[in-house]
């Protein structure tokens, strides 16, 4: 039975590359407009059942998903899914940043002006100043914006990823292992901008850094080994997880 509450529900999820099994019967409930992250070892599967989100795996020959996944009670893996309706719904900002070797003003606009969604310079002008103004980064580039991306820092090239996802108005933003790339300043500049997003957006983090999850998030889930071990509220789980193998990880003990 799926949660009206929630943006996506995940339910009996396996996830094959070709015959090897990837994830296990993962169940979970995603709710709109919170934080939650996956923590647990590289390997674990956090990255492939974030790509699940917005079938991202599709794009790899050999694997096969079973179960359901539904965003606003409908399953994203149903035939008739417009995948790229999806991706727009769905965003994705990526472990490295990757901006367009174009201008920024051009990397903010591409979504918008490949979906069609803008009608005219005016209100184009107004959509990518809005977005950069949501990724923290406006004041930075409102003067250079005809100059390559490709010149920024790595945690602006970071920020303008996440305003070029901004830009096309998705639903969910998912980010894997987003800072991972970056320095602790733009580190905490991405995190306060989460903590901003998430008024308007459902977010999905992979991160291995703990002390990141119990930050920013809401709830969290600890992956092991293709399964998902304990889903809860991040308070609960950092202070007082019901799972020994949570303990031990959290604690560094295993992982």
């Amino acid at each position: 039975m799926s949660n009206s509450s929630s943006a996506f529900s995940v339910q009996n999820l396996d996830f094959y590359y070709s015959a090897s099994k990837a994830l296990s019967n993962i169940n979970i409930e995603i709710e709109p407009r919170k934080v939650t992250a996956l923590i647990g070892p590289s390997g674990c599967g956090k990255s492939t059942f974030l790509r699940c989100l917005n079938r991202m795996n599709d794009t790899i020959v050999g694997t096969r998903v079973d179960g359901t996944i539904l965003l606003d009670g409908k399953n994203i893996y149903d035939d008739d899914m417009d995948v790229v309706f999806l991706r727009q719904r769905v965003g994705m900002v990526f472990q490295k940043p990757n901006p367009f070797p174009q201008s920024i003003y051009d990397n903010v606009a591409f979504g918008p002006r490949v979906m069609g969604t803008v009608r005219g310079k005016q209100q184009l002008d107004e959509l990518v100043e809005n977005s950069l103004r949501r990724a923290a980064l406006w004041e930075d580039v409102k003067d250079i914006l005809t100059e390559s991306a490709l010149g920024l820092a790595l945690g602006q090239q970071q920020r303008l990823c996440i305003a070029r996802v901004v830009a096309v108005q998705p639903e969910v933003i998912l980010m894997d292992e987003s800072t991972s790339a970056l320095d602790p300043i733009a580190t905490l500049r991405v995190e306060e901008l989460i903590a901003e997003l998430k008024q308007d957006y459902t977010i999905v983090i992979v991160t291995h850094n703990m002390q990141q999850a119990a930050r920013v998030s809401d709830h969290t889930g600890l992956f092991w080994l293709g399964e998902l071990v304990e889903f809860s509220n991040t308070n609960d789980i950092f202070t007082r997880p019901k799972m020994e193998l949570t303990e031990a990880y959290i604690t560094g003990r295993m992982g």
